[in-house]
Formats: structure tokens, sequence, C-alpha cells
């Protein structure tokens, strides 16, 4: 398993800041050296001339410091409605998914509906076999979605579950960030912990959640 590539995919709305948190992990994993995770080559971007929005993804390939044999394929979809089927296609054979909302209060039921989509798109299979962190990006404006306001939404969506429930362990972590080099948070945090999920699902799970049956 350690020669396998690892396919990180960040979905979310047009415009929730998907190209700047790579960019800035990027930057964050290049430039220090004590980050664990790599950059192994440049960052592609497929993107619009005129706007610089994303027009089918931008790919990059990551490697780790421990195993530089162990290699992780990071991905955005392009979030405008009408590329639905493209995002379909490049979310395919995701190990581990990050979903990124724009924090502008006046775009929640923007950020509800591409989690809808993600959720359709995934067959059902988030959480339960395909882990998700969910970044609340843009945190920096004012008058912005709180933590607490998305996990709610993450429990109507059935995507956070109860303590009671064995997939409660799983969870989504909800972080608060900013994507913008100089005000950046969690940007590192937020991609460490999906591969820490990824490599429990496969190893502990063999693929799915690791559930403790005792």
């Amino acid at each position: 398993m350690s020669n396998k590539i690892i396919k990180i995919t960040y979905w979310g709305m047009a415009s929730c800041g998907k190209t700047t948190i790579v960019d800035t992990l990027y930057r964050v994993t290049e430039e220090d050296e004590n980050k664990d995770i790599k950059p192994k080559s440049p960052l592609v971007k497929i993107d619009r001339k005129d706007t610089g929005a994303t027009l089918y993804y931008d790919r990059g390939f990551f490697y780790s410091v421990k195993n530089e044999q162990k290699l992780y394929n990071v991905v955005t979809v392009a979030g405008q409605k009408s590329f639905t089927p493209l995002r379909k296609k490049v979310f395919e054979n995701t190990d581990g998914c990050i979903f990124v909302v724009d924090s502008q209060s006046q775009l929640l039921e923007d950020n509800v509906e591409s989690l809808k989509e993600l959720k359709e798109v995934s067959e059902g299979k988030l959480v339960s076999e395909i882990p998700l962190i969910v970044m609340l990006n843009k945190q920096d404006l004012d008058n912005v979605i709180k933590k607490e306001e998305f996990e709610q939404i993450l429990k109507e969506e059935k995507l956070m579950f109860n303590p009671d429930d064995k997939l409660s362990v799983w969870n989504p972590i909800v972080y608060e960030t900013c994507a913008l080099y100089n005000q950046r948070k969690d940007i590192y945090r937020s991609f460490y912990e999906i591969i820490r999920r990824i490599m429990l699902y496969k190893n502990m799970g063999e693929g799915k959640a690791p559930l403790n049956n005792n």
C-alpha cells in the first residue's frame, strides 16, 4: 500500500477558496522544513484567464517525508453549477474529501446545495467509507457562518452522528479557516488530519471507518 497514490479531493461551491487553499498549502509545505508532507511537483491549474476561476480542476502531488514512495494526489473541483458532470469525474476514486465552505452568511444555502451534491456523488459513502473534513473558509470576513451552525447542518444531512452511534468517532472535524497566506489558519492542519484519517481507514478498517465492535 505504500506505493499507492492517495487521492484527496477539495470540494465546494464556486469561489469558496479551494485554489487559494491549495496554493497556501504548497507554500507552507515547501517553506517549512518541519512539515512531514512536501510538494512533489508544481500545482497544475486549468482556469479561466478572464476570471481565474477553476475551469476543470487543480491538481498537485505531495509526498511523505517519512516514506517518499507514499504520494498524495490533491485535486480541487470546479464549483460552477454547469460543471456537475466534470465534478463527478474528478471525484472518482477519492480516498478522502475536504469540503470547503464559503463562510459568508448570505451563501449558506449555496453551501448546503454543494454539500447535498457531494453526498449524491459520493453515493452515500461519506464518513462511513470516505473520511470527511470541513473547512469553514474566509473566517477573516464579517458576518460569517460559525462552527456550531454548520455542525447542525451536518447533523441534518446525516454526516455527523450522535455519541451513541459507532460512527461518531469519525464525525467530520470542522475547522474555521483562512486560506490567505499571510492570514492562514488551519490549512496544513486540516490537510494532515484528512491524511491521518485516510490511513486509519485503510490500515485499520480495510477501506471503511474503523469501528469498535466490543
